[in-house]
């Protein structure tokens, strides 16, 4: 079914930030309850790995059905499959949150989606607590209090830490490695291992999300000023590299998500209750 067919019968999607001593660990929450016609939409790569905590229902992905998970970061769209229900709340984490909250780097989680359960969070436990809350408010302090309380000391390479500050700011890779002292062999090594990516594949991500970004926005410009606005060198590079990461190309994307990206946020920053 195409997703631009979607009926959204009842929508509340709210976004939330983390305690401030929790955001170089996660980025934000979202709380989610949708009732629309069954169907699959794509979970898309960014710079994020994905904590996902189920209030009713599961998340059914190619690899299993999970009541909670942790996805790690990847370079292609993860089909998800849904019954026209879905509840839920998720973080977004930090590759730094990965080493906080669970003691491994990002790359263990490469390209995977596992039981939270498997990172020895207590993931029983919390989805108890989060159906009883009664407001989305109640649901991200009790995040903020079960995530703070997983908070160990990281340690994380230097050179490697820069290298993912800089791509975020959209310096090339042979630029990093020359200002860290590396060559480019060695950084992409240390960075994968870290990451789960590599810096080139990370470089495109970040590019992708941020044309993502822009046309998610209130007033969507055109594919060739996204291209423009994001580095690519040309529409067919921008075209390519939407294909391959997304697994459609923007003009497809556009008719097929958009809606259900759009609906899935109608109520974005409204407090509603459960």
């Amino acid at each position: 079914m195409s997703c631009s067919s979607i009926k959204f019968v009842d929508v509340q999607h709210v976004v939330g930030l983390p305690h401030p001593r929790l955001r170089p660990f996660v980025t934000r929450y979202s709380g989610y309850r949708m009732r629309t016609e069954p169907g699959v939409h794509r979970g898309l790569p960014s710079r994020s790995l994905t904590l996902v905590v189920t209030v009713d229902g599961t998340v059914d992905l190619p690899e299993g059905r999970f009541a909670a998970l942790c996805g790690g970061l990847h370079d292609e769209a993860v089909m998800i499959t849904h019954n026209g229900f879905q509840h839920g709340v998720q973080c977004d984490l930090t590759p730094l949150g990965m080493r906080a909250f669970f003691g491994v780097p990002a790359g263990e989680l490469a390209a995977m989606t596992v039981e939270l359960g498997s990172l020895d969070a207590p993931a029983g436990e919390l989805r108890e607590r989060l159906r009883d809350a009664p407001t989305w408010t109640d649901r991200f302090a009790l995040l903020d209090e079960v995530l703070g309380g997983l908070v160990r000391p990281v340690r994380q390479q230097v050179e490697v830490a820069w290298a993912w500050q800089r791509l975020a700011a959209g310096a090339a890779v042979g630029e990093i490695a020359a200002e860290v002292g590396w060559s480019r062999q060695h950084l992409s090594a240390r960075f994968a291992a870290e990451y789960g990516l590599t810096p080139k594949v990370m470089g495109r991500v970040m590019r992708f999300e941020r044309a993502n970004r822009m046309l998610r926005g209130e007033r969507r410009p055109t594919l060739t000023e996204v291209a423009v606005a994001c580095g690519y060198t040309d529409q067919a590079h921008f075209n390519r590299d939407w294909r391959a990461l997304c697994g459609a190309t923007p003009t497809e994307w556009i008719a097929t998500e958009l809606p259900f990206v759009q609906g899935s946020e109608g109520g974005q920053g409204a407090e509603l209750p459960s």
